[in-house]
């Protein structure tokens, strides 16, 4: 599988760096308050990450105010699995490098079917402040190099990924909730259709081991 940098030209459909904040503590503190274990966590929010007086600068900055928590996704991982969606963009930056496998909402059809051949794999060098758009589908972050883990930092609006509201269903995107402000398409392959997920991939489950450094 190809595998393009961020700063390729294909990035710009899908999200774009950010410049202009000193993230140097932030990646102090990520490291040092999170671990990397075996399997992929995630934590929406990070009291010390929460604490650091970036936070304000990306909820004024980049989120034009709204209200933000500071998270994070760790772990060791090569395959697609799901592609998730917001209403709003998500913030990422790794201490180590890592790669995003990333699709976009247009390219779900008529029938809420996402072909994992349309997916594409992005680097993104550890350090580098990037937005993905609202509009990319997106997952658990993967290794860039065999063997090496992760930890990326994840930024979202207040209440993301929480529990799932009571909600009444009036279409079929209301049946890929699966948290707050968390829409869900699982390939079958998946832990999380195995767990009730809605099938919402076809084709292969990416799996990047074979293309990795």
């Amino acid at each position: 599988m190809k595998i393009y940098s961020v700063t390729d030209s294909e990035f710009k459909e899908y999200g774009k760096i950010i410049e202009g904040y000193d993230v140097a503590k932030l990646l102090e503190t990520l490291e040092k308050c999170t671990p990397i274990p075996d399997a992929v966590t995630y934590v929406a929010q990070q009291e010390e990450l929460q604490n650091l007086s970036i936070t304000n600068d990306f909820s004024t900055g980049i989120y034009g105010g709204m209200p933000i928590q500071m998270g994070w996704c760790n772990g060791h991982n090569t395959k697609l699995n799901c592609l998730e969606y917001h209403r709003d963009s998500e913030i990422n930056l790794g201490t180590e490098d890592f790669i995003l496998l990333l699709g976009k909402q247009t390219q779900i059809n008529a029938d809420w079917k996402f072909d994992t051949k349309d997916v594409k794999a992005f680097y993104i060098p550890k350090g580098v402040l990037v937005e993905v758009y609202a509009t990319t589908l997106h997952y658990a972050p993967c290794s860039a190099k065999k063997g090496q883990g992760f930890r990326v930092l994840v930024v979202l609006p207040k209440g993301t990924n929480e529990k799932k509201p009571d909600i009444v269903v009036r279409n079929h995107e209301d049946t890929l909730m699966t948290a707050r402000n968390k829409w869900l398409l699982a390939h079958p392959e998946s832990d999380e259709a195995k767990g009730g997920a809605v099938i919402g991939l076809e084709g292969e489950n990416t799996d990047i081991a074979d293309s990795m450094a």
